[in-house]
C-alpha cells in the first residue's frame, strides 16, 4: 500500500538547519502554531525580502525558452515581485531602507542580464512545486527542497546544480545545503550531476564551482540529523540548547509573546512578522532557496 505522505516527516535544508541551531528554534518555525490564526509563523526583514525578490525572478526564467528569456527585463519582472515585499511586508523601516535594498537588488539582476552566463543556456525543471522524495520509507521521511537552476549540458546528458547567492558572506564549506540538493536533484530526476557551484550575484560576474559530495556519505549525514528530527517531533521534545537570549529562538520567542508586529500572510499560508530590529544579530538574514 501507498504511504501517506502527509502523515511522513519532511525535511529541507532550511529546517535541518534551524534544527542543528536549536531544537526549539526548529520547533517554532516548523512546527509551532499561531493558536489564534493556526497558522504557521516567519519572520521578515530587508535581506530576507530582497533574497526572496531576486530569487523570484531567476526562478521565474527556468521555464521560459532559451530564445526568449531575457525579451522582458529583469528589472521589470522585479517591479512585480517586489510588490509582495514592498513596505512593512518585507520589514523595511522607512522608504529610504527599501530603496537602497531595492537598489541592491537590481544590482544584481542587471549583472545576470549583463553577464547571464549558464542562464542562456539550456535548463532541466524538475516537474514538481516542490522536488522531494522519500529519503527513508522505513522511517517515514520525505526530503525536499527547491533547486535554483538545473543548466543542461547535452553533450553529457548531465546537469549543473547552480545556486544563487544573495547575501555577503560565502556558504559553510561545510554546510548540508549541496549534499542535500545532490540527493534531491539525483531521486527527482534521471540525469546525472556533472557540476555544481554557487553564484554570488552581488559581487561575481559567473557561478563559483564547488566539488560534488560523496552521495553515500551525504545521505549518511542527512538521514542522521532527519532520525533525530524525527524522534523529537514524536517526543515532543524541542528544548532551546542555549538558554535565555539564544540568537536562533529568541526572535520566535518574541512572535509567541505577542511583542512582534503581524504584517500579512506569504504564498504558504504563514503569518509574516516584524520584530524589533535591535533584536536581529549582525550578519542574519541571508536567504537560502
Amino acid at each position: 500500500m501507498e504511504k501517506d505522505k502527509y502523515s511522513a516527516v519532511w525535511v529541507s535544508y532550511s529546517s535541518i538547519k534551524d534544527f542543528l541551531q536549536c531544537p526549539r528554534s526548529y520547533f517554532l518555525r516548523n512546527v509551532y502554531r499561531d493558536p489564534d490564526t493556526n497558522h504557521k509563523i516567519t519572520i521578515t526583514n530587508p535581506p530576507l525580502a530582497l533574497g526572496q525578490a531576486v530569487h523570484e525572478v531567476v526562478e521565474s526564467l527556468s521555464v521560459i525558452p532559451v530564445e526568449s528569456r531575457f525579451k522582458k527585463s529583469l528589472l521589470e519582472r522585479l517591479g512585480v515581485a517586489w510588490e509582495k515585499v514592498e513596505g512593512e511586508k518585507g520589514g523595511f523601516p522607512n522608504d529610504e531602507v527599501e530603496q537602497a535594498y531595492r537598489n541592491r537588488a537590481e544590482g544584481m539582476l542587471r549583472r545576470l542580464m549583463e553577464h547571464p552566463g549558464p542562464l542562456k543556456n539550456l535548463a532541466v525543471k524538475i516537474n514538481m512545486d516542490l522536488p522531494h522524495y522519500y529519503l527513508s520509507e522505513d522511517d517515514d521521511i520525505i526530503l525536499c527542497g527547491k533547486i535554483d537552476w538545473l543548466e543542461y549540458f547535452p553533450d553529457s546528458d548531465t546537469v549543473h546544480i547552480i545556486d544563487f547567492k544573495t547575501s555577503k558572506n560565502d556558504e559553510d564549506g561545510d554546510s548540508l545545503q549541496l549534499p542535500i540538493y545532490l540527493l534531491i536533484v539525483s531521486n527527482t530526476q534521471m540525469r546525472k550531476i556533472s557540476k555544481a557551484s554557487y553564484w554570488y550575484i552581488e559581487r561575481n560576474d559567473e557561478p563559483t564551482e564547488v566539488g560534488i559530495p560523496d552521495m553515500e556519505k551525504s545521505k549518511e549525514r542527512i538521514l542522521k540529523v532527519a532520525k533525530d528530527i524525527s524522534l523529537a517531533r514524536k517526543l515532543n521534545r524541542f528544548k532551546c540548547v542555549y538558554g535565555p537570549g539564544c540568537r536562533y529562538c529568541k526572535l520566535y520567542e518574541t512572535i509567541v509573546e505577542k511583542r512582534a508586529k503581524l504584517v500579512g500572510i506569504n504564498d504558504f499560508g504563514q503569518d509574516i512578522y516584524v520584530v524589533d530590529s535591535s533584536l536581529m544579530e549582525k550578519g542574519e538574514g541571508s536567504r537560502v532557496l
